[in-house]
């Protein structure tokens, strides 16, 4: 169904005040600026923004619907033959490869990150999101297998494989803190993914293996 006028002027608002809200945690940090700071910025409403965003929190993680369902998106999309983890493993390669600023392989990274590091808010919503990760994989896992609800392995093997993405992606952050250049980052996260594969069980490895259709 084709976006209709009113649904796309919504959307180019919400991320005209996202993208002025970002500006702003990034040249004063995320405490110092104040929702009706972006409000003025934005030239709308307090309750506009409140509309769209309803915490300071939603401004900076814009995107977290997207994050929550990555995985799953990955997982869902595995080619037959393939199990949950390798499909994930294989789409954080491709992205490592291709130097993707989807995984933070890209300057001024730094700057995102340090303004995370340096707010309590942020980094208690990004551990949310990351445990709403897990239990969106997790559902979708046991959904796949048929799984019975007590049945701990989806659960299981979901965490098994957000440790994989979320080392990857600490691991990303750390370097590109420190200054490093990306393309010289996703060659040594390349390396750590081998690592990664290597200290993952068969059992993970070959859990929830698509059938041929």
């Amino acid at each position: 169904m084709a976006e209709g006028l009113r649904e796309r002027k919504k959307r180019e608002t919400r991320q005209r005040i996202s993208d002025i809200a970002t500006g702003l945690f990034l040249e004063r940090g995320f405490m110092t600026v104040t929702m009706t700071d972006v409000a003025e910025a934005a030239d709308v409403s307090v309750n506009t923004v409140y509309n769209y965003f309803p915490a300071k929190e939603d401004l900076f993680f814009d995107r977290a619907d997207s994050l929550v369902d990555r995985l799953t998106r990955w997982v869902r999309g595995r080619d037959a033959g393939e199990s949950a983890a390798r499909a994930v493993l294989r789409e954080l390669r491709g992205e490592v490869e291709a130097v993707s600023p989807r995984l933070g392989l890209v300057r001024g990274y730094d700057r995102f990150m340090r303004v995370i590091h340096e707010a309590p808010p942020l980094r208690s919503r990004l551990w949310t999101l990351q445990q709403e990760i897990q239990d969106h994989l997790a559902a979708s896992l046991r959904e796949e297998t048929g799984a019975a609800a007590d049945d701990p392995r989806p659960a299981l093997m979901a965490g098994q494989i957000c440790w994989a993405d979320q080392t990857v992606f600490a691991a990303i952050g750390r370097a590109m803190l420190a200054g490093r250049e990306p393309a010289e980052v996703s060659r040594e996260v390349l390396v750590l993914l081998d690592d990664i594969e290597e200290l993952l069980s068969e059992k993970v490895l070959n859990y929830a293996i698509r059938e041929p259709r």
